[in-house]
């Protein structure tokens, strides 16, 4: 059954296989005449359709290596080498089901996460109701839902049960199971641990954080490379010179199968699937590496890199605020401040919130609950909490409840949460986001493979922002920018090509603008991740140097294993030309120089070796924006 199936799937190698079995048996019994007319009638087929393929090309203004294939299976059977031209049909054909496999080889990666798309949805519709199922895709954001154990979250949704552990590694590259807590957000794509749990959809399923991923995965598979292109700049010359030695192989023969057996060793296989091999090894390696890329095109263009340009919130930096310090006012103990000021910030989805209540968790502060809670937008929360009102947020909010507020001096790259406790001030929360512990390796490995110039362009204040270059190297910094703003400076910027990394919606229209723009997927925004070029999967930069450094291999091991193909045909056409290469043996070794080829090319699958990387430069804690 397999192998119809390989025969139903590639018709031209299995007609050419069994063409070539009948030729051969009817040349060792001496029928030589009906040996040819199958031979002429199976080349004929292969020709026709390669003339048909190759005049399509053409109309579309498109010049490819597959004419010296057409020349010479025509000029093998022009001079009676059938044997010769049916194998060079066999390294056709075989040549396009290596390439298949290879293809399949590299794109092993990218296809495991779609095998784990979950199709299902169990809804539960009340407290004690069973659960129906229902197709993932007619979850809508509010509805309750039932994971059960080992089975993969459908959507994006907040954990209703006490706790929970997930398996994250498919979205982060974590391979530690990771615990979650009552209000926390759950991804889609996170694998559930040994208990059910419980959820409420945050997200539909098309907007959910896995189906991103997979949307990106056939973003990439379906692009186009720009292996052909790659292959095909050295159409023209290397068919000028295959036409010229073998022309002048006859002309000094005298005899036109001196122009079959140099053809014959012409055969362009090398460069039509060597290049193509390589580059999908390098999406396969990418994927490895934790970036999913949309397309060979962008790994060439990661190759060549030579300007780059950082968002600062959430992609130099941590992107998660951590406390720092707790100054509470005259009469107010530090840690009653900060559990109040937890217990309140229980109902805020401010980037800050988030800081305050990890930093009360770390201390063992128990939260209470509020019995009534409001968040002002933009300026803070405020929540009844064991009778008090608690309000915490901006210095001037506060101050409009609590008069005698006083604003707390900061570090450079800090801010402050203010609280107050039925209208009186009652202290401070000082907050600072940390630089990644990562980017000044990956801003140091940027520099040491080529890129020139490096800048970061953020929306936060000057003062904040030089705070988190400095210590990174970063000197070029544009700060306080609106996204238009951003745009306009990414175009401008030189040399070419730049890359552009961020996180957030604002960084949409810059990433799109860049010439390879990098979002950072694990916690950023779902705009960013479709505008980009690239998505890193893991909560770190170091994929982004890592698809660099992969980009640039790839290229390498293509142009390489394209010259390996080169120097091979041209020196076995010069042997030729004398003639000690009969055209039947030719067509032979032109195989070995195809299977030569192919195997270095699939070096692109291990990627580059690791230079032993410097200590990194110890950052500071900055601010968040």
């Amino acid at each position: 059954m397999r192998l119809l199936r390989l025969a139903r799937h590639y018709p031209i190698l299995t007609g050419g296989l069994i063409a070539t079995l009948v030729v051969i048996v009817l040349s060792l019994a001496g029928l030589h005449e009906p040996a040819r007319w199958i031979a002429t009638i199976a080349v004929g087929i292969v020709i026709a359709i390669t003339a048909w393929g190759m005049l399509k090309d053409i109309i579309r203004g498109h010049f490819g290596l597959d004419i010296l294939a057409l020349i010479a299976m025509v000029a093998t059977l022009a001079v009676g080498e059938y044997i010769a031209s049916l194998v060079i049909v066999l390294m056709l054909s075989g040549g396009e089901a290596l390439e298949d496999y290879a293809q399949r080889r590299a794109a092993r990666d990218l296809t495991a996460l779609l095998d784990r798309s979950p199709q299902i949805a169990h809804v539960l519709d009340g407290e004690d109701a069973r659960p129906r199922d229902i197709p993932v895709d007619e979850v809508v954001p509010g509805m309750e839902l039932l994971v059960r154990p080992s089975e993969i979250v459908p959507v994006d949704g907040v954990l209703l049960s006490a706790e929970a552990s997930f398996d994250e590694s498919s979205l982060t590259g974590e391979s530690v199971p990771v615990g979650r807590s009552a209000g926390d957000e759950v991804l889609s794509g996170a694998v559930n641990g040994s208990n059910a749990v419980r959820i409420r959809a945050l997200r539909l399923s098309s907007d959910s954080q896995y189906q991103q991923i997979i949307a990106l995965v056939h973003e990439a598979q379906q692009s186009k490379a720009p292996t052909v292109r790659l292959a095909d700049r050295f159409a023209i010359p290397f068919t000028l010179v295959s036409l010229a030695i073998a022309g002048v192989a006859w002309a000094i023969a005298g005899d036109p199968l001196r122009f079959a057996q140099v053809l014959v060793l012409a055969t362009p296989c090398p460069l039509l699937i060597a290049a193509p091999v390589a580059f999908l090894g390098g999406l396969s390696r990418t994927a490895k590496e934790g970036v999913i890329v949309k397309g060979g095109a962008v790994i060439e263009q990661l190759a060549r890199v030579r300007s780059a340009a950082f968002d600062k919130t959430g992609t130099l930096t941590q992107g998660r605020p951590e406390l720092v310090e707790v100054r509470a006012a005259e009469g107010m103990d530090a840690d009653e401040l900060l559990r109040l000021s937890a217990s309140a910030e229980q109902y805020s989805s401010h980037v800050l919130a988030e800081g305050v209540r990890r930093a009360a968790a770390v201390r063992g502060l128990p939260l209470a609950t509020a019995t009534h809670a409001e968040e002002v937008a933009t300026n803070g929360v405020s929540a009844v909490i064991e009778g008090r009102t608690v309000v915490v947020g901006k210095p001037a909010y506060v101050a409009s409840l609590a008069p005698e507020t006083v604003r707390t001096p900061l570090a450079s790259g800090q801010l402050a949460a203010y609280v107050a406790v039925d209208g009186r001030f009652a202290g401070a929360l000082v907050l600072a986001d940390a630089v990644r512990p990562e980017a000044a390796e990956v801003v140091d490995g940027l520099r040491a493979h080529g890129v020139e110039r490096i800048a970061m362009l953020t929306g936060d204040a000057e003062a904040t922002a030089s705070a988190i270059a400095a210590p990174l190297g970063v000197t070029e910094v544009h700060a306080e920018l609106l996204p238009a703003q951003k745009v306009a400076l990414a175009a401008e910027m030189t040399p070419r090509p730049m890359l552009m990394v961020g996180d957030g919606v604002n960084d949409a229209p810059v990433l799109a603008a860049a010439d390879v723009g990098v979002a950072m997927g694990a916690r950023g925004s779902t705009a960013a991740g479709e505008a980009a070029d690239a998505v890193v999967l893991k909560d770190s930069l170091l994929p982004v140097l890592r698809a660099a450094e992969v980009g640039r291999h790839t290229l390498k091991v293509a142009y390489t294993a394209i010259w390996i193909g080169i120097v091979l045909s041209v020196g076995l056409m010069l042997i030729a030309t004398t003639g000690v290469i009969p055209a039947v043996a030719g067509a032979f070794i032109q195989e070995l120089v195809d299977l030569a080829t192919i195997l270095y090319a699939l070096r692109a699958l291990t990627g580059p070796k690791r230079r032993a990387s410097a200590p990194a430069r110890a950052p500071r804690a900055v601010a968040r924006s």
